[in-house]
């Protein structure tokens, strides 16, 4: 972790000129630029809008149960616009934060740069993105919903999503520019992630009726969600933006998280510092 550190210090504003730059790269030769990076998370949105509003009109709006205990009844679009604006975030920090180090090789292979902080303006570039649309996505909720203290949990979500995704590709990345199936296998698997992620419905009632072994399923699903680290900022958004709940009202899935989190940190940890010094020659 010193040694992480130690790459970080002085850096801070290569790596944010850097992150800028990731930005403009992605989306250069096009015509409106970065506002593509807007664009595609909101064509999403409209899509699932018209699946859910339009399509399926029996979807209705999302009764939120937690613990046996009725929150409200949401919008379907609120509840789903509040989950993904995280999603887009941590979608693109995993894709793109696995391949960083392979499409950046130039800097590992031919100038003498810290490799960690690689991994670091990539996920600051998604944050950029990320803060934005929160701003859009605030608007709109403090119109549909109203602005609560409970808004200031954003402060705790936000930096905790970035800092968990940033020492996960700690891991992925160093393995990616190993193999490219590493690669390919994470990118493969963000549709299923999706789905089992409570994105777009309430993971904290499960609405699930099959019996396993003459156990109800439902209490082992929900329970089962909570190891979902994407699950737990999606929650998160959702408890600062509209459940106007506390995080600490809720210490069982906190602890679970912050297990996972060290987990990840100390896997990250191992993971970069084991393969950093070969990654020249494989590159």
């Amino acid at each position: 972790m010193f040694q992480i550190f130690k790459e970080h210090k002085g850096f801070g504003k290569q790596i944010f000129l850097l992150a800028k730059n990731e930005l403009i790269k992605t989306y250069k030769g096009a015509v409106i630029g970065p506002f593509w990076a807007v664009i595609k998370p909101a064509f999403t949105l409209f899509v699932y809008w018209f699946a859910f509003s339009v399509g399926i009109r029996s979807a209705g709006n999302v009764e939120v149960i937690i613990n046996g205990e009725f929150i409200a009844n949401f919008d379907r679009f609120i509840f789903m616009l509040v989950g993904f604006i995280p999603w887009f975030f941590i979608s693109e920090s995993i894709t793109q934060g696995a391949k960083s180090i392979r499409i950046n090789r130039q800097f590992v292979t031919k100038v003498s740069f810290p490799v960690s902080t690689i991994m670091t303006y990539t996920s600051v570039a998604r944050l950029f993105v990320h803060l934005f649309l929160f701003v859009i996505m605030y608007v709109y909720v403090a119109f549909a919903h109203g602005v609560s203290i409970y808004n200031l949990q954003f402060f705790l979500y936000c930096p905790l999503m970035f800092a968990f995704f940033v020492a996960l590709s700690w891991s992925t990345a160093p393995m990616s520019a190993f193999s490219a199936d590493f690669e390919n296998m994470i990118i493969s698997i963000m549709s299923g992630i999706f789905w089992l992620s409570g994105i777009i419905y309430n993971s904290y009632n499960m609405e699930v009726d099959l019996l396993v072994f003459g156990k109800p399923l439902k209490p082992i699903l929900e329970f089962a969600m909570m190891l979902n680290p994407i699950n737990f900022f999606a929650n998160g958004y959702r408890n600062a933006f509209l459940y106007d709940r506390w995080f600490f009202e809720y210490p069982l899935e906190l602890i679970i998280f912050l297990v996972e989190f060290v987990l990840v940190v100390a896997l990250g940890i191992y993971n970069y510092n084991r393969l950093r010094k070969t990654l020249p020659d494989v590159l």
